[in-house]
């Protein structure tokens, strides 16, 4: 009896993966080929590949942290992919989810820049020579195969994606069979960056909350690179000096802290506590009159920063 129903269950179990690719190849299938913007097209070359990111073949459920490995190699931390696997590797789930993945770029000393979930952003980067780390989900949405490869390249004539992915370097995919395995982790992708480079499509917001997040992690002497570059970029950001600001005083920098502050305030004349800080900087450099200015303006705005205002001003 037993040999008579072993071809059965073959045949079941194969009709079961069979089935399962057609489900694969029928979501592919409807998915359409992803459209840049206009302005996005002609920005763009029509070809880019970013020849030096190294390749580390992923071996089982560890994809997150052979990529995480390619993109701080490329960026020039020196760290082995084994160092890596206990530090975003979670045995109790099968991989490594999003937020280990981030914190385990900033401990490595590079700023985590989640990008903005489009495909114009995607490419931009790659054109910028920034290796970019995709989540995709390579089954069906209701049962997920999470996995993360680095997109390195693209073809726009040819619609085409290159990606260092599984045991496969510099792999080809379709722009449509790539986008409707990433559209399923709501296009979720970022670059790792040493601190003093930005990436090219990042928005003020989203910059401000990465290098704050890295700060944290390695100190504000680390992050004033990054602020340095982030008011580069933003050159009206008020929050952005501010931050410098804090930055550079930590880092033992007065008089580099006081042009940050005076520039905070110069954009977001509502800032109180930059107002505050710059007064209290002042009147530690025996500058008075200013300080007194600053301390008065910064007495005068609502928020928690009042008492201490006021206190500062009596003391001058």
């Amino acid at each position: 009896m037993q040999n008579r129903f072993m071809p059965l269950r073959k045949n079941a179990r194969f009709a079961g993966v069979f089935l399962m690719g057609l489900w694969l190849f029928m979501l592919v299938g409807c998915a359409s080929t992803p459209r840049l913007t206009e302005s996005t097209e002609q920005a763009l070359p029509q070809q880019t590949l970013i020849e030096d990111v190294p390749f580390h073949a992923q071996r089982e459920y560890q994809c997150g942290p052979a990529s995480l490995a390619m993109v701080l190699n490329h960026d020039g931390a020196d760290v082995a992919m084994e160092r890596l696997i206990p530090q975003v590797f979670l045995p109790g789930r099968e991989g490594s989810v999003q937020p280990e993945m981030l914190a385990t770029v900033r401990r490595h000393g590079r700023i985590p820049y989640v990008l903005d979930n489009s495909f114009d952003a995607l490419l931009t980067e790659i054109a910028a020579g920034h290796p970019v780390v995709v989540m995709q989900n390579l089954a069906l949405p209701a049962w997920p195969m999470w996995h993360y490869a680095v997109a390195i390249g693209y073809d726009l004539e040819a619609e085409e994606m290159t990606v260092h992915s599984g045991e496969e370097a510099a792999r080809i995919e379709s722009f449509r069979r790539f986008d409707a395995t990433w559209a399923r982790s709501d296009r979720w992708a970022f670059v790792a960056l040493a601190p003093g480079e930005m990436p090219s499509g990042i928005g003020e917001q989203h910059a401000l909350q990465a290098i704050a997040a890295f700060e944290q992690v390695q100190g504000a002497e680390a992050a004033v690179p990054a602020w340095e570059a982030l008011v580069a970029r933003f050159p009206d950001s008020g929050m952005g000096y501010f931050a410098l600001g804090n930055a550079r005083h930590a880092a033992g920098d007065a008089s580099g802290a006081i042009a940050a502050f005076r520039a905070s305030v110069a954009h977001r004349d509502d800032l109180g506590v930059a107002w505050l800080n710059l007064g209290l900087l002042l009147g530690a450099q025996g500058e008075t009159g200013e300080a007194r200015q600053a301390l008065g303006r910064a007495a005068d705005l609502p928020g928690q920063w009042q008492p201490r205002a006021r206190e500062a001003l009596q003391r001058l």
